[in-house]
């Protein structure tokens, strides 16, 4: 579907601007757009490398044993299909992590390996397992402690104070958190409820 729409956006603005004379401005706003678009990358790259180096580092020490140990009675709640299952526990956890510190691109392998993990004690590989589901709204509304993707392209556009937002983005993303937990457990428990029916 996007592989039409796109197109057609796209075409529409060029025959738009030629009718109308703003060719000349539709050539500079492409050029600004690129140049503005590389900076952003080359800033988010930067950012995206510190937080996975720190990330990699934090695997060989025992940092991530006691964040395991921190956040283990927050995944048996979540994940309770998973009890014994210590490999699922480490990934979901280390996702987690990459989540709060607001390194989405860095949690995305992260969360891939996790899903692949639980994929493997999935009896039905055709459709989602209950740990599968709650790890796809934990990844979509996860708490975030230091939003630093949205810092980082904040700093990028030239904002006064990029650290401004830290405080409605805890609120947001709370309140996001708790929402979607709340509806996958409620949702999972009435499709065990007709299951057992």
């Amino acid at each position: 579907m996007l592989n039409l729409v796109w197109p057609i956006f796209i075409i529409i603005s060029f025959s738009y601007a030629i009718f109308s004379g703003n060719l000349q401005n539709l050539n500079t706003s492409i050029f600004d757009s690129v140049e503005d678009a590389v900076n952003l990358s080359i800033t988010m790259l930067g950012t995206m490398c510190l937080w996975s180096g720190v990330i990699n580092v934090a695997k060989n020490t025992n940092i991530i044993k006691r964040m395991n140990t921190i956040l283990k009675p927050i995944i048996k709640f979540l994940f309770p299909e998973i009890k014994e299952n210590k490999k699922a526990q480490s990934e979901i956890s280390m996702n987690m992590v990459a989540n709060i510190l607001g390194l989405g691109n860095a949690a995305t392998p992260l969360g891939i390996k996790a899903m692949e993990t639980l994929q493997e004690e999935n009896k039905n590989k055709q459709e989602l397992s209950n740990s599968m589901i709650m790890l796809i709204v934990i990844n979509t509304a996860s708490i975030q402690i230091i939003p630093t993707t949205i810092i980082a392209i904040r700093s990028s556009l030239g904002a006064e104070n990029p650290t401004a937002i830290i405080v409605p983005v805890w609120i947001a993303t709370v309140c996001a958190a708790i929402a979607g937990i709340t509806i996958t457990k409620l949702l999972i428990r009435y499709s065990n409820k007709r299951e057992k029916i």
